[in-house]
């Protein structure tokens, strides 16, 4: 008996064909990424654990808003750093409900500054961290202003060092990325992300030289800056509307002319951004859709990223043959990339570096739902919303 073989279907064959050619793509992109990343981290910059004091004044300011469960580490991290002949810490407690003040108050140091604020409206066009931070950016009395968050713990060293590189190489900013803590299932799929992104994307020794605004990566959680320049940028005023105001404040300082480093704090400070699922996405989502430029970025960003990590994995998992060798090389140059920031920046290499794909879709639907909430103005952070009202 002759047994009829049936051929596959047109329909079949185009899928397969579709299937392998969005592999075959991103497993492009993800190897082009990961040799990037393993250059680009060669020449990213790192302040000096040790080095001559710094003797001119530094204005260290804290904005803090109800972290009343960080802020007395935070201050006395401060208060030990080392190698700075005159500086000041100034904390603006920033209407806060809980014992922020409080705690802040029962510190003995007359290098710190204790600066009460109401809980008031906005000024129309303003958010609420760059108020703070041109409010503490008006006190300040030092040659460099630090700008730093409420919950990073700096090592003795960490201000010292990045002040000297921000002299020492004749920049105008330096923002040195702390370590990124992540515990929860959520921050370890998501958090790791931050780091990675600018490490694997940005051409961080052409970013040094170039005024291009899209080449700025910033963190708010440690940012020196010359006062000169900060103010003749138009301090936080210039970017009052910004949710993303730390990559705004480097994008103008850029455009000014002026040379602005992202480098690696790693070594010398560390922040737990978020301690539960819930503030991972209330945190993210109050921001991811001012990140890329309109709707029209954040769907080609997060297109790329899918098509780069999520498509070689899957094709790896569901296809045959050649596609399936395909989309295992692209998997593993994801997994490549991720775990070699990872060990550069002190984070946490396995397994999680395996779970990258699903880390991007996460972050995928993170803007997606981030996007929804500002559509319907939901979006908001410690009370306030995150839409400038003019």
């Amino acid at each position: 008996m002759v047994v009829a073989q049936l051929e596959p279907t047109p329909v079949v064959i185009r899928r397969g064909a579709l299937i392998r050619r969005a592999a075959a793509i991103g497993a492009f992109g993800a190897s082009a990424v990961a040799v990037h990343t393993a250059i680009n981290l060669q020449r990213l910059r790192a302040p000096a654990a040790a080095g001559p004091n710094i003797t001119e004044r530094v204005s260290v300011l804290l904005p803090a808003r109800n972290e009343a469960a960080h802020i007395s580490d935070t201050v006395q991290s401060i208060l030990a750093q080392e190698g700075l002949d005159d500086f000041e810490l100034i904390v603006l407690d920033d209407g806060s409900t809980d014992d922020t003040a409080a705690i802040v108050r029962a510190i003995p140091d007359p290098r710190l500054k204790l600066v009460v604020g109401a809980d008031d409206s906005l000024p129309a066009g303003w958010l609420g961290k760059p108020w703070a931070c041109a409010r503490l950016g008006d006190l300040a009395t030092g040659s460099v202003l630090v700008f730093v968050d409420a919950d990073v713990y700096f090592e003795p060293q960490a201000i010292r060092g990045a002040v000297e590189l921000l002299r020492d190489q004749g920049f105008a900013l330096v923002s040195p990325y702390p370590r990124q803590v992540a515990k929860s299932w959520l921050e370890r799929l998501v958090q790791p992300l931050i780091v990675w992104s600018w490490c694997a994307t940005v051409p961080l020794r052409w970013a040094e030289a170039s005024s291009r605004p899209s080449l700025a990566a910033a963190n708010g959680q440690f940012i020196v800056i010359d006062a000169q320049v900060y103010r003749a940028v138009g301090g936080h005023e210039a970017v009052a509307s910004e949710v993303i105001e730390d990559v705004a404040l480097m994008r103008a300082v850029k455009v000014m002319g002026q040379q602005a480093v992202t480098a690696d704090g790693s070594k010398i400070a560390h922040c737990r951004m978020y301690a539960t699922s819930q503030e991972v996405v209330n945190g993210y989502t109050k921001s991811l859709w001012s990140a890329f430029n309109g709707p029209a970025g954040s769907i080609a960003v997060n297109g790329l990223l899918l098509t780069a990590y999520v498509a070689p994995a899957a094709a790896m998992l569901v296809g045959r043959g050649r596609t399936r060798a395909i989309g295992a090389i692209g998997y593993a140059a994801g997994v490549t990339s991720r775990v070699l920031v990872a060990k550069r920046t002190g984070e946490r290499s396995w397994p999680d570096a395996l779970a990258h794909p699903i880390s991007i879709t996460a972050f995928t639907a993170l803007n997606v739902l981030s996007w929804s909430r500002h559509r319907r103005g939901a979006n908001s952070w410690k009370g306030r919303p995150v839409t400038a009202v003019n």
